[in-house]
C-alpha cells in the first residue's frame, strides 16, 4: 500500500481565549468519507478500532519523509532518543496530573461525572 503526505493536513496559529498563540495541526475532512459511529461499540471494539486507527496514523507519518534525509538529520547520537523520552515522561506526568484534578474536582461537588460508563 502506498502512503503520501496528507494535502488536507495543515497548521494554522490561533489567539486562545486567554490571548496567547497557539499552533496547530488542523486536517480538512472529507464529507464522502465513512465514519465509525464509536458511541455504539463495544470497549472490545472500540479498543480494536483505536489500535486500527494508530496504527494507521503512525505508519502514515512514518512514511512521509525522507528517512535518509530524517537520519541524517538526527544524527548518530541520542539527543533525539533521550529528548522524545523526556517528552514521553512529562507528557505522562501531565496526564496523571490531570487525572488527579479531575478526580478531585469530581469528589469536592465541582463537576459531576458518571464512574465506570
Amino acid at each position: 500500500m502506498a502512503v503520501d503526505g496528507d494535502i488536507f493536513l495543515g497548521w494554522l496559529r490561533a489567539d486562545g481565549i486567554d490571548g496567547t498563540a497557539r499552533d496547530y495541526y488542523v486536517r480538512q475532512l472529507w464529507d464522502w468519507k465513512v465514519g465509525a459511529e464509536v458511541e455504539q461499540m463495544s470497549p472490545a471494539r472500540l479498543t480494536v478500532y483505536g489500535r486500527l486507527c494508530a496504527w494507521t496514523l503512525a505508519r502514515a507519518h512514518a512514511r512521509t519523509g525522507d528517512r535518509i534525509a530524517i537520519a541524517s538529520y538526527l544524527g548518530r547520537g541520542n539527543a533525539f532518543d533521550r529528548a522524545v523520552a523526556g517528552f514521553a515522561e512529562a507528557y505522562a506526568d501531565q496526564n496523571e496530573r490531570d487525572h488527579a484534578a479531575l478526580d478531585d474536582a469530581v469528589r469536592s461537588g465541582r463537576l459531576a461525572a458518571e464512574r465506570g460508563a
